[in-house]
Formats: C-alpha cells, structure tokens, sequence
C-alpha cells in the first residue's frame, strides 16, 4: 500500500519501507513520528486530507542537504555582488506503518517541521528584596528633641550620639557646656541662635 503525504510544503508518495528525506522534524534520532497530513491511502483520495489515515515513520538521522551557492550581482555604476552558501536542514526518516484509520487514536507524536524543542530552562528565582536598614530607636525615656526650632531627624541622631536625649539636660545647658557642644558637633552657634535652652525649659514643663 502506498500514501501521498505532506510535510513542510511539500508532497511524497511513500511505501511501508521507503526511506525519505524531508524538511527538518522537531524529533530526535530514533524517535517514531506520525504524519497526519495524508492526501491519499491506496485508492481514497483526501478532501483535502483522508480522515483518520496517518504514516508511521522512525527518525534516522538530522542531515544538512548539498550546499547551494547564492549569487547577486546589482546593476549599477557602482556595482557591488555577494556570494551566499546554504544548506538546507533536512530529517532523514523511514517509513514504518501506513494507516488508513484510527491515526488519531495511534498515541504516537505527530511530526513537526521545526528545531529539535529545547528543554526549558528552570526559571531564576526572584532575587531576595533587600531589608531596609531598621531606623535607629530612640533611647528609653528619650524626648522628641525634633520639637527643638531647627532639629530634624540627622540633628537629633547628633545630640543622641553625643548622649544628649532629654529637654532637661539641654535646659540645664550651662555657657561652658553649649560651647562644648558647638565645638563637638560643629552647630557653629546654632544653639544659641535658634534659643534651645530657652524652648527647652518650656517642653520639659510638658
């Protein structure tokens, strides 16, 4: 018995047995595909395919046909030609069982034109999110020296770092001391001028 198959555009006439070289199948060396496309089994003739008819064909190797050499020559003053080789990716196969019915209940992988399909990669886990460095807390008992006129958040990490952390120590600032503080952490007479002592006294009344 023979069939008319079709595959990669093209159309073969094959018998049980026949060796076939046929545009390149998505299988591997040894691998046994089915053709679906058949266009004719003996005597019944497809509309455009035969229902239920497929071949049966066992991959014997992944081939590259003859080299074909492209030349192109363009007509101008200055011309300029490119030679170009290829060759052709092709699937050589033989031809097991032809079947007029049940192909579609036969369980065997249909041939695809295409690569060979590549195993997919693993995806990459998502990178882990970087903590956020933790804000430094304040001292137990610390007041909000930010209440002070000029004191942000950088200022009152400065007095908590010099051991500065209450209303009452600032009020009880002495001329000495605030000398002392405007040298150690340059406020280049900041706390004079912006009166902390003063506002300082009045928050520790709460």
């Amino acid at each position: 018995m023979f069939a008319v198959l079709k595959t990669g555009g093209k159309q073969y006439k094959v018998a049980s047995g026949d060796v076939l070289r046929v545009e390149k199948l998505a299988a591997a060396a040894g691998e046994t595909v089915q053709f679906n496309e058949i266009l004719m089994v003996g005597s019944t003739v497809g509309a455009p395919f035969v229902e239920g008819a497929g071949v049966q064909a066992e991959v014997i190797d992944q081939i590259k046909g003859p080299k074909t050499i492209n030349f192109v020559k363009r007509r101008r003053k200055h011309s300029s030609a490119r030679k170009k080789g290829h060759r052709q990716q092709l699937t050589l196969v033989r031809i097991g069982d032809i079947l007029e019915k049940g192909a579609d209940k036969s369980g065997v992988k249909a041939a695809v034109n295409g690569a060979a399909p590549v195993a997919a990669a693993p995806a990459a886990k998502p990178a882990k999110k970087a903590a956020a460095p933790k804000k430094a807390a304040a001292p137990a008992g610390a007041d909000d020296l930010k209440q002070l006129s000029g004191v942000g958040p950088a200022l009152e990490k400065k007095l908590h770092e010099a051991g500065v952390t209450t209303f009452a120590q600032i009020a009880a600032w002495t001329p000495e001391d605030v000398a002392a503080m405007d040298e150690k952490l340059s406020f280049k007479g900041r706390i004079e001028r912006e009166g902390w002592i003063a506002q300082a006294v009045e928050l520790a009344k709460g």
